[in-house]
């Protein structure tokens, strides 16, 4: 069984990111999707809440489970023994990131793997720094994030 993490802040989950889950699990037999804590990132939701928007989110999908993790992606693979990460790319921006990340991470675990997706032309903007300066702001989100996400945030407000 073939199996990927795609791991992120998911600050909060975006339709952007449904659709990377589900074009990889075109590809792989198993998706790990890995909530990092991230300290250095001044989230708007807990680690709690992000996990917790997840699994309703993707509750009826086969084969995905939410993990969070505290320590770098590389120790969280090799704790898990998978080798392959898949990352949505929206951009060049993107891409120049994401390249260097997966250089960093490939300097410190040999075996990794790094699986590029493009974003859908549809959801080439959206991010989650953008849903959420939606929300500081009172502006719609619910074309941004899946209903699951709309709902948890109204209801949590």
């Amino acid at each position: 069984m073939k199996s990927v993490i795609y791991s992120g802040t998911f600050d909060p989950i975006t339709k952007g990111h449904i659709d990377i889950i589900q074009r990889g699990l075109k590809i792989f037999d198993r998706l790990i999707i890995a909530v990092a804590e991230s300290k250095e990132k001044k989230t708007m939701f807990s680690l709690n809440e992000r996990v917790e928007m997840i699994q309703t989110t993707i509750a009826n999908y086969q084969n995905v489970e939410v993990k969070p993790f505290y320590n770098l992606l590389v120790q969280f693979l090799q704790d898990e023994n998978i080798d392959y990460v898949i990352r949505g790319l929206r951009n060049g921006v993107d891409f120049e990131y994401e390249k260097d990340m997966h250089y960093a991470n490939k300097s410190l675990y040999k075996n990794i793997e790094t699986i590029y997706l493009n974003s859908n032309l549809e959801d080439s903007f959206v991010s989650s720094s953008v849903v959420r300066t939606l929300i500081r702001y009172n502006g719609s989100i619910k074309h941004l994030v899946p209903n699951e996400v709309l709902e948890y945030i109204e209801k949590n407000k």
